[in-house]
C-alpha cells in the first residue's frame, strides 16, 4: 500500500500561459520518468454512492470528503491502482494499492468481495466502504499530463490537458473508449502538491500564475451532463 499527506492547489490557464510555465519550471525541475519524452496518459474510473454523496460533498465543499476510483495509464496495463483519496481540512490523504486488471473488472462489474483476497487492512478498509455504501461506476476520466517534480521536498506540479470523460461505457480498458470534452480544449489545469513546505524558488513562479481557481475536480467537471446546474 502507498499513502501520502499532502497540500493541493490547483489553477486554470490556457494553452499560452501553461507553455510558459511549463518551460519556467522546466529550467528548474526534473520531469518525472513518465514525462521524460512527452506527456502520457491518465485514464481513471471513478466510483460513487447510489446516491453520489461523494459528489455532493465536493460541490458543498465539506471539510471531510473522499473519492475512490481506479487507474490505469493505457487500455493494454495489466494491473490497476485502487486509490482512495480523503479531504481532512488543508491536507489530502491519498492511499492507494495495485490490483490486477481481472480484479479491476470484478469491481467495475460489482463484485467488490476480490478485495478480501489481498490480505492487508486497506483492501479490507475499501471492501467495508464500497459494500457498506453501495459504491457504483459511475464515470472515466481521461486527460494528457505532464509532471515536473523537486525530489528534496516531494514537490510534484503536474500540468492536465485534453479532459474527456464519458458515463456511457465502465470498461476501462476498452481501447476505442468514445469520449466527450468537459473543458475546453484551449484550457490546462495547473496542480501544485506538497507535503511540507514549499521551496522559495518554486513559490515565486507560482505567484505568476494568474490565480482562476478551478470550481470542481475533473471528476465533478465529468458529471456536468447528469449535474449541469451544480457546475
Amino acid at each position: 500500500m502507498y499513502t501520502v499527506l499532502r497540500k493541493e492547489e490547483k489553477y486554470l490557464v490556457d494553452l499560452t500561459e501553461a507553455a510558459h510555465f511549463s518551460k519556467m519550471f522546466n529550467q528548474v525541475l526534473e520531469k518525472d520518468n513518465f514525462s521524460k519524452n512527452g506527456s502520457y496518459t491518465v485514464r481513471s474510473l471513478y466510483f460513487d454512492t447510489v446516491d453520489d454523496i461523494d459528489f455532493f460533498d465536493k460541490i458543498n465543499e465539506q471539510e471531510l470528503r473522499r473519492k475512490i476510483r481506479l487507474r490505469i495509464y493505457s487500455p493494454k496495463d495489466k494491473t490497476a491502482k485502487l486509490e482512495l483519496k480523503q479531504k481532512q481540512n488543508v491536507y489530502q490523504k491519498k492511499r492507494s494499492m495495485t490490483i490486477s486488471r481481472e480484479d479491476a473488472m470484478e469491481l467495475i462489474n460489482g463484485n467488490v468481495s476480490v478485495l478480501l483476497k489481498y490480505g492487508n487492512d486497506f483492501a479490507d478498509e475499501m471492501y467495508s466502504i464500497m459494500s457498506m455504501n453501495c459504491y457504483r461506476p459511475k464515470t472515466i476520466v481521461e486527460y494528457q499530463r505532464s509532471a515536473f517534480m523537486a525530489k528534496e521536498n516531494n514537490i510534484r506540479i503536474t500540468f492536465d490537458s485534453n479532459i474527456q470523460a464519458t458515463e456511457s461505457s465502465f470498461d476501462l480498458f476498452d481501447e476505442n473508449l468514445l469520449l466527450y470534452n468537459v473543458l475546453d480544449l484551449n484550457s490546462t489545469i495547473i496542480e501544485v502538491k506538497y507535503d511540507k513546505f514549499m521551496l522559495g524558488y518554486i513559490s515565486e513562479i507560482i505567484s505568476c500564475i494568474n490565480r482562476r481557481s478551478v470550481s470542481s475536480s475533473k471528476y465533478c467537471l465529468a458529471r456536468s451532463i447528469g449535474y449541469p446546474l451544480y457546475l
